[in-house]
Parts: C-alpha cells; structure tokens; sequence
C-alpha cells in the first residue's frame, strides 16, 4: 500500500491543533528577525553619522539600541526552542504511541509478513522528522521567509540595481533547490525502508544467537548486516549528495552575487551615488537575506525527511485493524462456550485452502482433541477458534453468533491460549502469571501457583515468584516455561481454552503434575488440544482426526480404536515407539 501525505493532511492532523502554540512561536520568531535587523541598520548611522560628523550622543543610543536588541534575540530565541522542541518530542511521543496502538490491533497475517524489528523502526524512527513540523523548523521557515522579504524592501530601498542584480543568483539558486527536495524525498522513503529490514535482521541475530553460534554461522550473520549497513549507507550517500549540490549551489550562486556588488558598490561611492555607510548596510541587509536562504535549504531538507516518515507512518495508519476487516457489532455479554464448524474453508493463499468445508460441534465444557500428521490444518482450526484468522467460507460459531461478526475484545476476554513454545515476557515469573490479570490478588496467584505446580521450581530459587527469567524466559527450562504459561491460563479463568502441544516441553515427572492440574483447568471450558503424543487425549469428548484439511476421523478414543482407522495406525505406530 502506498501513501502520500499532503500538506493539507498534515496541517489538518499536525499544524491545526496546535495552531496557538505555532502563532506564538511565529511571534517570537517576528521579534527575534526585527530585533536582529537592527544591528545592520544601525550601521549606516554609524558610518554616516556617527563617525562622519563625531557625534558622542547618537553613539551611545546607537550602543544601547543593539544591546537592547540583542538581549531581545537572546530571549526570544530561548522561548522559542523550550517551546517548540519540547512540544514537537511530546507529539513524536504521542505518534509512537498512536502507530504502536495501531500496529498491535492488525490482523495476525500482517506480523506473519513483517519482522518485529522491522515493526520496532517503523514505531520509533519514522515519526522523528515530525520534530521539524512542530519544532523550531517549520517556524524558522516562516521566519527565514519573512526575514529575507523585508531585508529585500530595505535593500530595494538603499539601491534596486544592486538588489535587481542579487535577485537573479537567488532565483536560480531556488528552483535549483526545489527539483534537489523532490528528488530527495523517494530516497528519505526509501530510506526508511531499508533501515527497518536491517533493524528487523539485526533483531533476529541477536533473538537467535544461540542457533548461530550452535551452527557456527556468525561470519554469515556478519556478511548478511553488513550488506544491509551498505546499502543504508548507499542510500544516506545519494541524498548527502543532493544536498550537498544545493549547498555548493548556494556558495557559488550567492559567492557571485557579492562579488557583483562589491563592483558595482564601489563603482557607485566612487560617483557619489552611495554613501560607505549604505554600502556597509546594504551589505549587512544582504547578509540578513541570503542567510535564511541559505537556512531554508537546510530546512528544507529536515521537512523532506519528515514527510518521508509521515508517509511511512501513515501506510500504518490507514491499514485496516482486526475488528475493521470485517463489520464485528456484536458484543458477548454472557458467553457459554458452545462452538460451531459450519463448512468452514481457509486459505493462506487465494484457491489453496488449507482447511475444506469443516463442520463440528463442540459443546461448552468439551475437550475436542484434533489430531493428525504436521501440515494437515491442526493449528489452523485452533486459530480459527481463537480468531486469529476468519473463514474464507462458511461460519464459525459462538453461542449461535457468527464469531466473524462479535467483537474481538469480548471474544477474547474469554478466551485462553497455551501455545507449544508459549512467550514469557522479561521480568519475573510473577509478573508473567500476573499478565491476563495485573489486578488479581494474592490468593488467585497462588492458586494458579499451586494447580501449575509451578512452586515445585521457585521454591528452589532464591527470589522465589520474584525471579528474573530474562528475555523470553531464556533462563528457565522448557518445561518450566509451560509450567508458567499454563499458570498463565489458570489464572485467565478462559470459558475457551486452546492447548497447542501443551505438555511437549514437559519431562515424565513434570508432565504427570500438569495432565492433573490439565484436568481441574479444562473442567467447565470448552478446550481445544492439538497434540502429537496421542496417550495424552484418551479422555477427549471428542477426537477429530485432520488430514489434508478435512476430518477424516471423529469420535472417542475407544471409538477410533474399535474403527482401526487413520487414528488407530497414529496411535499404534506411537505405542512402539
């Protein structure tokens, strides 16, 4: 998806709401260019006046005039930059805050497609050139501007050959600049692109250090960053390089223009037509002119940055979210767990479904075993249930509510998953069980402590539930991980329950604490269990055998074993095993 931001779009969403703050700035900055014309304007009395005829008393008004006007710059300039810049962080943090809110709100496939480090760049990095909108950029610009149009009135006014002569290096040296800021702009886009898929790379590196110190491949990891680092650098060359055409541009140009007028200036005082002291302000004036000018090309290249990322930002923004996709008007107040399969199809890619016209029931309080080969759409259903991904066809069902049409947020309040390499947070386990419930109180903790059989580990740490497992639980073993996450779900209380190889990472003695606790957990939940060791589900309601995306199987276990079907040959080919 493609999109550009107008100027009309961000003055709208940026400028507009903070229209007083932006006029005061533009006060300050009208004070601060008046009281810095002063000094070359009083140069001329000087020269012409002061000196030329001897005159103590206008010097000293002269002396106290520019003092005065100096402090007011000093003050004005203070203002200005604690105004706007602190002002233009806190719209860059609300910015980050608004593109994390609305990241963490698309669908499941969106962070399938994008890496986490990639997705960290675009919330932190993209909206840092909006500093140049609020900050003291884009009222320098104004400033800049109406600084160079009266120093060109005062100009015009002290000689318009000579000011007719500056306007022509001028008027080059910006249209020059204007074709160099559209050609920068794609590359700032560019950019920024291409820093989020090395930030994305180099987050996964370091996710994945042990698998390539594991493989030996820290070489290959060194070559892959650093060609991503070259073409970064390849990409800050070529605008280092437009910009450095409008710098040079401005040198050379503007370099001309003073040369013509030290010519053409002192041709004229040596006729009498102008005065050393009109020369010394003219020159001065000129100064005053080209200076924001030269400015406005800086500027300028801040705010092609800054729109850069507004367009990057705003490719998020108009993505639709989860509950956006599909029209979800339907709050669950109350929610009993009976779930529905009503020919439903699901494809990863259009016309390759994974899952063919499936239909099911599973009552509230059931435990619905699916079961099968790796690929044959296990998971898939489990998403399906969990609302990760809706149906390309067909109805899931909650209660006898199309689940596509219910709002996610009172779906999924009811709604706990255990996933077979389920994430832990950094910080403590404490705080990890406490995740789907920060408010539950002591006693709730411990007891989901207790089913989990999580003590029979932290009691052998020194911080007990206050151990720190570092980053995604790096510090603990597989099975005490489950054990936490499983914790997790007790403590969710979930009238649906999803187990993705729950017990895979468990040991036979740590397995034996959890298939009880297991027990007391799914009691009065619907639960869904995706399993690979068969022994596990023997006292499943129901157990749905998928292959190839279609349920090739049902029934108890008794039942399949009686059919000596697919699910027969699954579980006694497992027993010799």
């Amino acid at each position: 998806m493609s999109q550009k931001t107008t100027l009309g779009q961000v003055f709208k969403t940026i400028i507009l709401p903070r229209k007083k703050l932006l006029l005061i700035g533009l006060v300050l900055i009208i004070v601060s260019r008046l009281a810095s014309l002063i000094l070359p304007g009083s140069s001329q009395y000087l020269m012409d006046d002061v000196i030329a005829k001897g005159d103590y008393e206008m010097l000293k008004v002269l002396v106290a005039v520019v003092g005065g006007a100096i402090v007011v710059q000093a003050i004005t300039s203070y203002a200005l930059t604690r105004l706007l810049s602190v002002e233009a962080q806190h719209l860059i943090a609300q910015l980050r805050v608004k593109v994390q809110k609305k990241i963490i709100q698309l669908p499941i496939n969106f962070f399938d497609n994008n890496k986490s480090g990639a997705l960290v760049s675009r919330i932190m990095s993209d909206v840092e050139g909006v500093r140049n909108l609020v900050g003291t950029g884009l009222v320098q610009l104004f400033g800049g501007i109406l600084t160079a149009i009266i120093s060109l009135g005062l100009l015009i006014r002290i000689s318009p050959m000579m000011t007719l002569y500056v306007l022509i290096p001028v008027g080059i040296f910006g249209f020059i600049s204007m074709k160099a800021f559209s050609y920068i702009r794609p590359i700032f886009r560019t950019r920024g692109k291409i820093n989020a898929e090395v930030t994305g790379r180099l987050t996964e590196t370091l996710n994945g250090i042990r698998v390539i110190k594991g493989f030996n491949a820290e070489e290959q990891e060194i070559k892959t960053f650093e060609a991503g680092t070259m073409k970064l650098y390849d990409n800050v060359k070529k605008s280092l390089t437009s910009t450095a055409i409008v710098t040079s541009s401005a040198t050379f140009l503007l370099g001309i223009a003073s040369t013509g007028i030290m010519g053409i200036g002192g041709y004229m005082i040596i006729h009498d037509d102008l005065t050393i002291g009109e020369f010394l302000s003219f020159t001065l004036y000129l100064g005053f002119m080209i200076a924001p000018i030269v400015q406005m090309s800086n500027i300028g290249s801040q705010l092609t940055e800054a729109f850069a990322g507004l367009d990057r930002t705003e490719e998020i923004m108009t993505m639709d979210s989860e509950d956006e996709i599909s029209e979800r008007d339907i709050i669950l107040d109350q929610v009993s767990g009976d779930i529905k399969f009503d020919q439903v199809s699901f494809a990863y890619e259009e016309g390759k479904n994974v899952i063919k016209e499936v239909s099911f029931e599973a009552p509230k309080g059931s435990v619905t075993a699916l079961v099968g080969t790796s690929g044959s759409g296990k998971s898939t259903i489990a998403g399906l249930v969990a609302s990760f991904i809706s149906p390309a066809s067909g109805q899931v069902m909650i209660d006898g509510k199309d689940l596509s049409k219910v709002t996610l947020q009172s779906y999924r309040m009811n709604l706990g998953v255990v996933l077979q390499d389920d994430f832990l947070f950094e910080g403590t386990i404490r705080e990890n069980i406490l995740f789907p419930r920060p408010d539950s109180s002591e006693s709730d903790l411990i007891n989901a402590v207790n089913a989990a059989h999580v003590r029979e580990f932290t009691d052998r740490f020194e911080d007990g539930l206050d151990t720190v497992i570092g980053e995604r639980g790096v510090k603990l073993s597989g099975g005490q991980r489950q054990r936490i996450a499983i914790a997790r779900a007790i403590l969710a209380d979930p009238k649906i329950l999803i187990l993705d190889e729950a017990t895979s990472n468990l040991d036979t003695e740590s397995e034996s604490y959890i298939q009880e606790s297991l027990k007391s957990l799914m009691k009065g939940r619907t639960t869904f269990v995706i399993a690979h060791r068969l022994s596990t589900i023997k006292q499943a309601d129901q157990i749905l055998v998928i292959e190839g995306g279609q349920i090739e199987e049902s029934g108890t276990h008794d039942q399949l074993i009686q059919k000596e079907g697919r699910y027969y040959e699954l579980y006694t080919y497992q027993a010799r095993i």
